[in-house]
């Protein structure tokens, strides 16, 4: 057994300032977005310039601050919020969704395509690629919190975390930030090296994410106040957002490919 070595959440501290790793992790997510878009733009069939990358990083922040803590909020705390309206804004405190995120980068991209001249698509496969990143360095960052940890185990990797209880727990932060992290990565940049039609790359995202995060569920411990979903025992809050990534990803999948095969063309995603 790993025992948790009960990291501080706080990285720096000058005198009433506090600096979080959350807060960090975060950063190191927007910068890794902007120097592997940079990397990707270059290629001859992606044509990105790095001004491009930062201006869609820009409107990419506010996506994914506005739309992952509201999400959090809706999807799983919104009795909490009820409670204490301000609970909102302390993100430093964690509580981000990643399906809220989702939604509020898909604002984003519209907004940005609409005002550049792009198609949504060029803009959501371009993304696509460079997300992983961020999904990597935001899971540390509960890693380093200490939340969302997973069920007791007795796998010699388990850890102890101080809000977990006595027992060794699957440390399922760092399992998806392997997964939705550094894997997801590696296939998309590898999926994307080539040209492919239009929402190929978003939807091969979003089938990934789907697996990776509903495979990682079952050894998550849901939210307290949800527990389990529709009186099962393994049914997670997490696993029901996930279907319909699955399902998305599968339609523009097979869509990209057979306007492709029928001569209609899509163009070819960023």
């Amino acid at each position: 057994m790993i025992p948790y070595h009960n990291l501080s959440p706080i990285a720096l501290e000058l005198g009433p300032i506090k600096i979080h790793w959350y807060g960090l992790m975060y950063l190191l997510g927007f910068w890794g977005f902007w120097w592997l878009g940079t990397l990707r733009g270059r290629k001859p069939h992606v044509g990105w310039s790095s001004q491009q990358v930062s201006d869609l990083l820009f409107y990419g922040v506010f996506g994914v601050i506005l739309g992952g803590r509201i999400g959090y909020t809706v999807f799983y705390n919104f009795e909490g919020f009820i409670a204490d309206p301000l609970s909102i804004i302390r993100i430093w405190q964690g509580g981000m969704s990643f399906h809220g995120g989702l939604l509020g980068v898909m604002v984003a991209m519209a907004v940005f395509a609409r005002q550049r001249g792009l198609s949504f698509w060029t803009v959501a496969d371009f993304a696509a690629v460079l997300t992983p990143f961020g999904l990597m360095t935001g899971r540390i960052g509960n890693f380093i919190n200490g939340e969302l940890w997973g069920a007791v185990t007795t796998q010699p990797w388990g850890m102890i975390f101080p809000t977990g209880g006595p027992l060794p727990r699957h440390p399922s932060m760092l399992y998806e930030a392997a997964l939705e992290g550094a894997l997801m990565l590696a296939i998309l940049w590898w999926f994307g090296s080539k040209p492919r039609p239009r929402a190929a790359i978003s939807g091969l995202f979003l089938i990934l994410y789907g697996l990776c995060r509903f495979a990682v569920e079952f050894v998550r411990v849901p939210d307290a106040h949800l527990g389990y979903q529709l009186g099962t025992t393994w049914l997670t809050r997490g696993m029901e957002l996930c279907i319909p990534m699955l399902i998305a990803g599968a339609v523009f999948m097979v869509m990209a490919y057979s306007k492709q095969k029928r001569g209609q063309g899509m163009g070819f995603g960023g």
